[in-house]
């Protein structure tokens, strides 16, 4: 309801939507971006319903407690338990969104690397080592405000991780987010124009 409630939401703004992402692919990482305010739901919910794709994005189990399961379960929060890396039941965060693909069919996490909707130049580039790790694409979602489109795009197969993050950085240095100001790239990854 909260997806379809968003979509009709997304008409009346005039906004349109797109999907690059074949039938073929049923559980990838879903990178968010940019992500520089709360109305950046709307668009993500939309795509989410129009595609039909069941996003999920992780949150502490605490968070998956009545009441507030009512409102992030249909959205797709899945719960995850950070004291197994306390504990030493898994080695890392990546590694336990890793193990998610074995335990659920058909994943798509979603992640905003962004960390924050400040400002921020660099980018947390776990989403590249969950995908590599487990085995699945990256596919880069994007809402862009000034075209007025919201959609799934480039698909990665993560191999190399500095080029990756380089086609990652110029995917979105052609999307323009809802506060320009809050939004940069990561110039670790940004190739150097050659003259």
């Amino acid at each position: 309801m909260i997806k379809f409630c968003c979509s009709q939401i997304f008409n009346l703004m005039g906004w349109k939507s797109h999907n690059l992402v074949e039938n073929k692919h049923h559980s990838f990482v879903l990178v968010g971006a940019p992500h520089t305010s709360n109305w950046d739901f709307i668009p993500a919910m939309t795509v989410a319903y129009r595609t039909g794709i069941k996003a999920s994005f992780v949150i502490k189990n605490e968070w998956l407690r009545f009441p507030l399961n009512l409102f992030f379960k249909p959205i797709g929060a899945i719960g995850v338990d950070r004291n197994k890396i306390k504990t030493g039941a898994v080695s890392s965060s990546t590694d336990l969104m890793a193990d998610l693909f074995k335990k659920h069919k058909d994943l798509v996490l979603m992640i905003a690397p962004e960390g924050t909707r400040s400002a921020n130049t660099e980018w947390k580039s776990g989403f590249w080592h969950i995908a590599h790790k487990a085995g699945v694409p990256i596919v880069l979602a994007y809402a862009d405000y000034k075209k007025k489109e919201a959609g799934l795009g480039l698909i990665i197969e993560p191999h190399d991780f500095e080029s990756d993050m380089q086609k990652v950085m110029e995917f979105y240095s052609r999307i323009s987010p809802c506060h320009a100001d809050k939004f940069k790239l990561d110039p670790r990854f940004i190739k150097p124009i050659i003259k």
